[in-house]
């Protein structure tokens, strides 16, 4: 065993300093009221329609994250818990609604009141009583995009109708409050630019199916999540989405992986526990375990399995990412499969289900889960507890030995696999 080999290239400050100018942006806007600003959710949004206003996109879910990673998160969720909020409520939203009582910024720049908030409805009913504090606390105007849940393969035609209607009522809607016409070239042009995005990005998780593979595909890929939410309709977007995949093609020709030497190929379900990140990936990296998917990587998008927005029908292929093309707006059924076909397209050795203990979108039916892959399809599976935001829930010493056994029995699987071979 060796210890991380982390991939740090150049795209990692081009990351670093696209989410900083992002954060400026934000400063900005809360400085001198312009640009526009529209606080979303990452789930299926529509930030495509914001290009046509020439607006900014507030996350707070990033802005949750950023906090936890840098080790801020705790005071902001006691500051929502000393308000009434309870202990088993979503931890991003006691992060994100604590940063605003207390003022704190992951940047320590200002964030702007919005001009919109703008709760595109996917999957999870936290969001709509998130978005409803968010507008009273800030005083800002609430619309909510109502996104009928996958009930089967495909969206009806209904649904699709449904959700261009209401896309049609936003643009209406930010007319009024940002004084601006839409601007319809625009809108297109950031289709465009989002469907390159979404190809670059597919081109690169599929890169993860060599061996071994360039990038860890959970670890290495939040570090182009950030660019892939903010950016993507733009053209910065696509110019980092084409370094970054220049830059880990050439690695991966050149028989470059994450370790030395790649043992354990993995699928990862759930987010990771962002308060001890660094923490939780050494314990992989100790096994020189890879993640080569991920679906927390699909939160925004399901794009390496096709689905690209199309300048031709810039409204529909919006309403068809919202409804269908992101995993947090599917049945457990359609994550079961595309957990499986990570498994056997990207040929990995287990799956990993980190349990959320905040997060019910995520956790609930997980324990199922494991028992769909264990005992039905026969593959290893890890079942961990903690949180993605709450550093009150991680409990190191528990998580490290059930990881360390996971992986001694996996090692022990193989080699007597290689035995009888």
């Amino acid at each position: 065993m060796t210890e991380k080999k982390e991939y740090r290239g150049s795209i990692h400050q081009q990351q670093k300093d696209l989410m900083l100018a992002w954060y400026e942006q934000l400063d900005r806007a809360a400085n001198f009221g312009d640009p526009p600003t529209v606080s979303m959710m990452i789930s299926g949004n529509c930030v495509e329609l914001l290009e046509g206003f020439g607006a900014v996109p507030i996350y707070p879910e990033v802005n949750a994250l950023q906090l936890a990673i840098r080790h801020q998160s705790l005071d902001a969720i006691l500051a929502a818990e000393e308000l009434g909020y309870a202990a088993d409520n979503c931890a991003y939203v006691k992060a994100d609604i604590g940063c605003i009582l207390k003022g704190i910024t992951p940047t320590g720049g200002k964030l702007p009141t919005p001009t919109l908030i703008l709760c595109n409805f996917v999957g999870c009913n936290t969001y709509l009583k998130w978005f409803e504090h968010l507008a009273k606390l800030q005083n800002a105007p609430l619309y909510v995009i109502d996104v009928p849940f996958m009930r089967g393969d495909e969206p009806s035609r209904s649904d699709v109708e449904y959700v261009v209607k209401q896309l049609h009522e936003t643009v209406n809607k930010l007319e009024q409050l940002t004084g601006r016409k839409f601007d319809r070239d625009c809108f297109r042009q950031a289709i465009e630019c989002s469907r390159r995005s979404e190809e670059l990005w597919s081109q690169i998780k599929h890169l993860a199916r060599r061996s071994p593979s360039p990038f860890d595909a959970y670890f290495d890929a939040i570090t182009l999540m950030g660019p892939l939410y903010v950016y993507r309709a733009k053209p910065e977007g696509v110019q980092f989405f084409e370094a970054a995949l220049a830059e880990l093609q050439a690695k991966s020709d050149a028989g470059g992986g994450v370790y030395e030497k790649e043992q354990f190929r993995l699928v990862m379900e759930g987010p990771p526990p962002y308060p001890y990140f660094r923490t939780f990936r050494d314990m992989f990296s100790k096994w020189q375990a890879c993640a080569v998917a991920s679906t927390y990587s699909t939160v925004g998008g399901l794009w390496e399995f096709g689905f690209r927005h199309d300048p031709d029908s810039p409204f529909e292929s919006v309403a068809l990412h919202m409804i269908a093309q992101n995993v947090t707006n599917r049945n457990y059924l359609q994550r079961y499969e595309q957990i499986r076909r990570y498994v056997e397209e990207w040929k990995a050795d287990g799956v990993i289900i980190h349990f959320v203990k905040s997060c019910r979108l995520f956790s609930a039916g997980q324990g199922d889960m494991r028992d769909y892959f264990t005992k039905q399809l026969g593959v290893p599976t890890l079942y961990i507890e903690s949180d993605l935001e709450d550093p009150r829930y991680f409990a190191e010493a528990q998580i490290r030995n059930r990881i360390d056994a996971f992986f001694e029995a996996l090692e022990h699987s193989k080699a007597s696999a290689s035995v009888h071979v």
